[in-house]
């Protein structure tokens, strides 16, 4: 009778916590009832873990239509804003000592009260053209980096041949129009601070119009023949292509270090922005040497690289190959933050629609 009461009893009190629990009719007997939780699942593959690394944004995530069309204008306000210290900085490095200005600010005041505003956007036109050498620039990044990852999946390999190979391609494009450029940048008020200079405009005020870049072309072609297009082609690659080479690496590994040091919250494009100044400063340290024989076989029209080399270690020692390092940085800095932040944003706009909420900012 005892037992039979037990049981009755047992029954009373699962009959009660079935009323009780509506859910206890789906459990077996003697299994606990489960407190209800939320299970937290990644809605994509950038889940929060990995908010802290970086994720490479490569050719394949891209919307090309979109990469295209966004770099090309980015590009153009790039060069909006960097260009008067470009002509600034042209100016400066051939001048003889200090026989017209004497800095950055005396140059910049100097030809905005002798040139007015358009002083500073002298030879713009023309070096618009690199925009084309800009867009091949990154392609041929991009689609190196997807080839060598077939052989390497080493992101320092793939940085190094790829920044390589991109730098050799843009200065191909590049150094011509550079040349014309220079040369116009070196017109102020009909006076020649270069080798050539171009008529004045119809009312004698001796201002040099856009139009007029044909009489470079024709000055360039008349004294040097197609070769003069090319002046110092071989020290720009010898410059260029190891710049290029070593940043996009140390690009990377700075912003890897920052990374995983800094807080996961952190936007990423914040020490992007702080690894690219770090890597060119790295850049012109291990490059500064060629850049500076490299600008005096441009400026001074010397045609031997090797006889450059020698003239300078016998007049100022190994020191004259670390000459305007400084500077060269400095003058770095801010451009580089405005590419960088640029380049990884025009790429996280372009990104292919699936996989926007996959990177972190």
């Amino acid at each position: 009778m005892r037992f039979a009461d037990n049981e009755r009893s047992m029954a009373r009190g699962m009959a009660r916590d079935k009323s009780e629990d509506p859910e206890a009719a789906v459990r077996g007997p003697g299994q606990k009832q489960l407190k209800a939780c939320v299970i937290w699942t990644p809605r994509s593959p950038g889940t929060m873990e990995d908010k802290r690394n970086i994720q490479i944004i490569e050719w394949e995530h891209l919307d090309k239509k979109k990469f295209y069309v966004f770099g090309v204008a980015m590009t153009m306000m790039i060069r909006v804003s960097v260009y008067p210290f470009t002509l600034i900085r042209t100016r400066l490095q051939v001048q003889k000592g200090r026989s017209l200005y004497h800095g950055t600010f005396d140059a910049f005041i100097k030809i905005l009260r002798a040139d007015g505003v358009t002083g500073l956007y002298r030879g713009f036109l023309v070096n618009t053209f690199t925009l084309i050498s800009g867009q091949c620039y990154v392609t041929t990044y991009e689609l190196t980096r997807k080839f060598v990852a077939d052989y390497s999946q080493s992101n320092t390999v793939k940085s190094l041949v790829a920044g390589g190979s991109a730098s050799l391609v843009a200065q191909s494009i590049t150094v011509p129009i550079d040349v014309v450029s220079q040369h116009l940048m070196m017109q102020r008020k009909g006076e020649k601070m270069g080798r050539f200079q171009v008529r004045g405009n119809p009312e004698g005020q001796g201002v040099v119009a856009f139009g007029q870049t044909k009489d470079i072309i024709r000055q360039i072609l008349r004294a040097d023949g197609l070769r003069g297009f090319y002046r110092g082609y071989v020290a720009s690659l010898l410059t260029y292509i190891p710049n290029s080479a070593v940043w996009w690496p140390f690009y990377h590994f700075y912003a890897e270090q920052l990374s995983s040091l800094c807080p996961k919250e952190c936007p990423h494009i914040v020490f992007q922005a702080v690894s690219g100044p770090l890597a060119a400063a790295t850049a012109s340290i291990l490059t500064n040497p060629m850049d500076v024989i490299r600008t005096r076989v441009q400026v001074e029209g010397k045609n031997s690289i090797i006889l450059t080399f020698r003239q300078l270690m016998a007049e100022e020692g190994p020191w004259g190959l670390m000459k305007g390092l400084s500077a060269r940085i400095i003058s770095a800095t801010p451009s580089t933050i405005v590419i960088v932040v640029g380049y990884e944003s025009l790429k996280k706009l372009s990104l292919r629609p699936e996989l926007v909420d996959s990177r972190h900012w």
